[in-house]
């Protein structure tokens, strides 16, 4: 009785059902088995896609329909697997099984039923967040974008309203500038200080400032966000395609700017940002100087408020702390500000790796929901999914306007477009577009 318990706990672990063929209910073992051989066949074929047709994979896993199924098929999985484990514990007969090895064959039997249940459960939950994150995030969006030129051209806004500026004022502004044949990127940074920011013919802005957005210190590209909520009407139809009139007039700005049309935009709420690296477990930085946490200046030039210090060195950062990092104005302009929110950014995508990203996915798309605003929309996902991985493949070039490359006050837009156009010029041909 003893070898016969070892046998069928087993073959319940390795293939479910199979005790109960052998020693109990055949009914009960046939339907374990068959449900047993369909899940292997799921595995295989999720292997086999991932390997050679990881689009299909992505574009099947982006779907909110597959997503649902997936879910209910894991939660099924779990429970069958509670089911015909302590059904094989009631085969086994504990009580006729040599004392010596009655705890050590409970225990296993017991053990592949929490690491069974407990991964699938893990996994239905994982889903039930991706269904959260596709829905809040990309249920706004409607518009199916082509490449421009081969490229696609996504803006990128950092900003939140805090209690101490009126509304919303993107504090980072950024095109991420994607060839679609390769995935290969370059970033492009926009100092939110620029001015005399020209619009394109066909934006509504252009009648407004026939000369440009030029009134000085006081017409800054940042501001106009909030000019565009102020004067809506000029973008009556934003709110329905999952953009804003201040979005919009932002797009327009930095289009006429860079000389790129844009077709999608990503907002990302700063404040949220604390989360995300919070749920990726922080990030290293190595601080080149040191600087304030909280804190303002007085008339003389002292500080006052500061709360703590970021010091000199390889520093582990929580959320809090690279935030502010990121933000901190003391001793500093706002290009060593730009440079820090690069570092920043670079610092988490190093720490997002998929054995990461696993392990803390909850924590992350809750992060993620309340992080990011974008009109792209769910059936794009899963091909920016796939360029995105396409473009760890490469390094990521960087080029922001500042000074003394470009003067903020007095820019040659000219210029700038020149150096688009030579970051942007493909390195591989587009593909032959599939009828």
């Amino acid at each position: 009785m003893t070898r016969r318990a070892w046998w069928l706990v087993g073959l319940n672990l390795l293939v479910p059902g199979s005790a109960q063929v052998l020693a109990g209910s055949r009914r009960l073992g046939r339907f374990a088995l068959g449900a047993t051989f369909v899940g292997w066949v799921l595995v295989v074929a999720v292997l086999v896609l991932a390997l050679v047709q990881r689009g299909w994979l992505l574009a099947f896993l982006t779907q909110p329909i597959v997503l649902a199924v997936g879910v209910s098929t894991l939660i099924f999985y779990a429970l069958l697997w509670v089911v015909v484990t302590l059904d094989t514990l009631r085969l086994v007969r504990i009580v006729r099984v040599a004392p010596s090895a009655r705890a050590p064959v409970a225990l296993l039997a017991v053990a592949g039923l929490v690491v069974a249940t407990g991964s699938a459960s893990y996994g239905a939950a994982s889903g039930v967040s991706a269904l959260g994150v596709l829905s809040t995030v990309f249920g706004g969006g409607t518009m199916i974008a082509e490449p421009i030129d081969g490229r696609y051209n996504i803006l990128l806004l950092g900003g939140d309203a805090g209690a101490d500026r009126l509304g919303l004022r993107p504090d980072s502004i950024s095109v991420v500038s994607i060839e679609a044949a390769t995935g290969r990127s370059v970033i492009f940074g926009v100092p939110r200080n620029l001015e005399d920011v020209p619009f394109p013919a066909d934006s509504p802005l252009a009648d407004v400032f026939p000369d440009g957005y030029s009134c000085g210190s006081e017409c800054l590209i940042s501001y106009l966000y909030t000019y565009g909520e102020e004067h809506a009407d000029l973008y009556p139809e934003a709110e329905e395609s999952g953009s804003s009139p201040g979005i919009e007039a932002m797009r327009d700005a930095v289009s006429g700017v860079l000389g790129l049309e844009l077709q999608y935009y990503v907002l990302v709420d700063m404040a949220a940002f604390e989360n995300l690296i919070d749920a990726l477990g922080g990030i290293d930085i190595d601080v080149q100087e040191r600087l304030p946490i909280e804190g303002g200046l007085n008339e003389d030039g002292s500080l006052f408020g500061v709360e703590g210090w970021i010091e000199v060195g390889l520093q582990h950062m929580d959320g809090y702390t690279a935030l502010w990092y990121a933000r901190s104005r003391h001793s500093t302009d706002d290009y060593d500000r730009m440079q820090r929110q690069r570092e920043v950014q670079a610092a988490v995508l190093e720490q997002i790796e998929p054995a990461n990203v696993l392990l803390r996915f909850n924590e992350l798309a809750a992060a993620g929901a309340a992080l990011v605003t974008t009109d792209i929309p769910g059936t794009m996902l899963a091909h920016f999914a796939e360029l995105a991985l396409d473009a760890r493949e490469f390094d990521l070039v960087t080029y922001d306007f500042v000074p003394p490359e470009v003067e903020t006050w007095q820019p040659d837009f000219d210029a700038i477009r020149a150096v688009v156009d030579e970051l942007t010029t493909a390195v591989t041909p587009s593909p032959t577009p599939v009828p």
